[in-house]
């Protein structure tokens, strides 16, 4: 069985964004961690090195075919609240944005935006999304994001995202 997909569409002063959320009951400095903490991140989604305060970082896709590597531009970073990079240049970069937002003491919502308006993008971001949201769920709870598997995010959830990105 396939996970539903849980993503909305969000208008921000006339861009589109691709939103995709996931809950934590942790601390937001725990869960800040968990999102730039390199030895953290390559346990759900990559490992990641180099200099933040210089603007670029390099990630390395491990869980893509070949695990290739890309420079990320660090945009906005104000911890343990927001996370804004860039990858790619021109027509295929992605603006990526992360905010974690204190709902109570030790319960924190992570939202992770990523801004496009092309609907065969959305159907192919949207899965990768969730699928990597969920592998951070498993990673931060003590289960296992290799166990994770993005074949039941893709292509069951593409039709969904493709709809809310098709005018």
């Amino acid at each position: 069985m396939s996970p539903n997909p849980t993503g909305r569409r969000h208008m921000h002063e006339g861009d589109a964004f691709l939103v995709v959320a996931r809950a934590f009951n942790a601390p937001i400095e725990d869960v800040w961690a968990s999102v730039t903490d390199p030895e953290r991140t390559a346990r759900w989604f990559s490992p990641w090195s180099g200099d933040p305060a210089s603007g670029r970082i390099a990630v390395t896709m491990l869980v893509e075919e070949g695990a290739p590597s890309m420079e990320a531009r660090v945009l906005e970073c104000v911890p343990p609240r927001r996370l804004v990079l860039e990858t790619g240049d021109g027509a295929d970069a992605w603006h990526l944005e992360l905010d974690l937002i204190q709902r109570e003491l030790s319960q924190v919502t992570v939202e992770l935006s990523h801004r496009l308006d092309d609907p065969e993008l959305a159907s192919q971001a949207g899965p990768g999304w969730e699928f990597y949201l969920d592998r951070l769920v498993a990673a931060e709870s003590g289960g296992d994001p290799s166990a994770v598997e993005f074949e039941a995010y893709y292509p069951s959830q593409a039709g969904y995202y493709r709809a809310l990105f098709t005018a």
